[in-house]
């Protein structure tokens, strides 16, 4: 018999591991959540406890970000308050007495994109701050009765509906498994922070932010909202416990109801068996890194880049920063070493990495045209980058390069029809450009056209799809292209359609997307293809997967690092790669 190391395994999380979480994207728009109005909030002199895990992305120009408080920024309609002072490194415990707040804090300087567990506990006449279970700073003392008012209570900013009168005070990144306790100090000395979803108490009066794809889900069964008057800003979006769950922390992959186990301890196996390799051809076994660069979320293009073992479910990693925000509207194409990012918010810029390995980005080229919203595709030698818009105006501009030699692009043709926002499809000889949107009503296309990616020229038409759109995006698996449809704008379709690459014609129904969602950055492996990020009823992180080769609708696979329209995607082994 052998024995084998399971707790060196990285499995996935148990039924009961935490799942949820709501982004905040901060910023003058941040609306945030609010609960209905209720008595519940009312400490007066009860012992209390509130806790919540927290993910900083960046902090607020005021220096505050608020976490949960109840009431409007009038301190004769506020009972309490917990937050965070970034411009004196300082999480506070706030509660009101007598119309004016008492504040109470211990210093801290929070890393970004790192899960910490916060807990503020009345535990008789004293006040604790809990970060990661360790209690900061001693007890600090508190013997008054917080004031009493009937209020409802605002989560990831400063008050209530529109009353922030210019003190935003929003928090940026995430908050998950927020619980409020009223009449039990859950934590009176040292512990270890839970790592399995919290539940509700008898005293349990708000358990929130638990839910993936649910941002309103609450435990006691009271209303949350988005801010009224921030509605249409999209400025909070649920999303799951990511990014960059604490070491040991058991996350999932939360593919519909079904959820891997925790592997821990010791196992035995029978030398007398075999061990079989992994099966599929080596591009499958050795290669499959997916990349999203750049993209757009609410107010302000971004630079991260974002990578993924295909083959494997699970949450994206950081892979590097773009050189500018600039570039963050362009797309990307690859070889089976060398990815390139080309095009951006009226820029030629082309930039590339190499796919192995994690890093920032590095000056490739110029393209022939500074445009955005143009999309690309590729084979193993030649990168090919069409359409976009140069604001007003819709391109039809094909250029070429030659991925492993660095230089500016050289004219390949023109499409049929121009336009930005199109899906892509490859072969290793053929390339395919899908819908867009072409700068006037009704602003959606259907025109797949095609190229020989070996010999400039114009595109052919290749036939159509079955609806039109202008925000999608596409995979491919060398032999079948599939289109996720995409657009237009909020009035988003989960509509999946397909072709063979190899034979002219109109498009057959795929499946559906389980999330709707348009301007995705799609991909693939050879064998699986995957959609990241996107908007439609929200900016979302969510990515999706489908298997190429069969037909059906998509599942859940992880998410991207932030909430965002990546625009494109690309792979060590799409389909366009031999």
């Amino acid at each position: 018999m052998g024995i084998l190391r399971a707790d060196r395994i990285t499995g996935l999380g148990g039924a009961n591991a935490i799942k949820g979480s709501a982004h905040f994207h901060g910023g003058g728009d941040c609306g945030g959540l609010e609960t209905e109005v209720s008595s519940d909030f009312q400490f007066g002199s009860n012992d209390f406890t509130i806790e919540v895990w927290a993910n900083w992305s960046g902090f607020d120009s005021s220096g505050f970000e608020t976490i949960v408080k109840s009431g409007n920024t009038n301190a004769s309609n506020s009972m309490f308050q917990f937050d965070y002072k970034s411009s004196e490194s300082k999480l506070r415990i706030i509660p009101y007495v007598s119309n004016s707040s008492v504040v109470k804090q211990v210093s801290f300087t929070p890393e970004f994109d790192r899960w910490y567990h916060l807990a503020a506990v009345r535990d008789g006449n004293n006040l604790k701050i809990f970060i990661d279970g360790t209690q900061t700073g001693g007890d600090l003392a508190f013997s008054d009765t917080i004031d009493t008012e009937t209020t409802g209570l605002s989560i990831g900013k400063r008050a209530m509906s529109d009353e922030n009168n210019g003190y935003e005070r929003n928090f940026n990144g995430y908050l998950s498994n927020l619980r409020i306790v009223n009449g039990t100090a859950i934590y009176t000395a040292d512990f270890t922070p839970p790592t399995n979803q919290l539940e509700k108490t008898s005293d349990t009066v708000l358990l929130a932010l638990q839910s993936p794809g649910n941002l309103f889900q609450e435990a006691t069964g009271k209303k949350l909202y988005v801010a009224a008057d921030r509605l249409n800003q999209q400025s909070v979006t649920p999303s799951r416990f990511t990014p960059n769950s604490p070491v040991g922390f058991s996350t999932t992959t939360d593919v519909g109801s079904q959820y891997g186990t925790t592997f821990d301890g010791f196992g035995n196996f029978a030398t007398s068996t075999y061990m079989v390799p992994p099966g599929g051809n080596t591009r499958e076994r050795n290669r499959g890194r997916a990349l999203w660069m750049g993209g757009y979320a609410p107010s302000q293009y971004r630079t991260m880049i974002d990578f993924v073992n295909i083959q494997s479910l699970g949450n994206a990693q950081h892979f590097g920063e773009l050189g500018s925000t600039s570039t963050g509207e362009g797309s990307e194409c690859s070889s089976s070493t060398r990815a390139i990012q080309g095009g951006g918010s009226l820029v030629n810029t082309m930039e590339f990495v190499t796919i192995a390995n994690e890093s920032n980005i590095t000056n490739f080229g110029d393209l022939t045209v500074a445009r955005r919203s143009l999309d690309a595709l590729s084979n193993d030698t030649r990168g090919i980058w069409a359409g976009g818009t140069t604001n007003p105006a819709m391109s039809d501009v094909i250029d070429f390069v030659t991925i492993a030699t660095a230089g500016d692009a050289a004219d390949f043709g023109n499409l049929t029809v121009g336009r930005r926002n199109i899906g892509t499809a490859a072969s290793p000889t053929r390339g395919l450009f899908a819908g867009g949107n072409p700068g006037s009503s009704p602003l959606t296309d259907d025109t797949i056209d095609y190229i020989t990616i070996a010999s400039a020229g114009d595109a052919i038409d290749f036939g159509n799809l079955s609806s039109t759109f202008r925000e999608g995006s596409g995979c491919s698996n060398g032999t079948r292209g599939v289109f996720n449809v995409g657009g237009p704008g909020s009035d988003v379709v989960n509509t999946l359609e397909f072709i063979t690459i190899a034979s002219t014609g109109n498009t057959t129904d795929y499946g559906d997307l389980f999330y709707a969602v348009g301007n995705a950055g799609g991909t693939s492996n050879g064998t699986r293809g995957v959609f990241g990020g996107g908007s439609g009823a929200a900016y979302t992180n969510i990515i999706q997967f489908i298997t190429i080769a069969t037909t059906g609708d998509a599942q859940d696979f992880g998410d991207l690092t932030f909430t965002r329209i990546p625009y494109g995607a690309t792979s060590d082994s799409h389909g366009g790669i031999s």
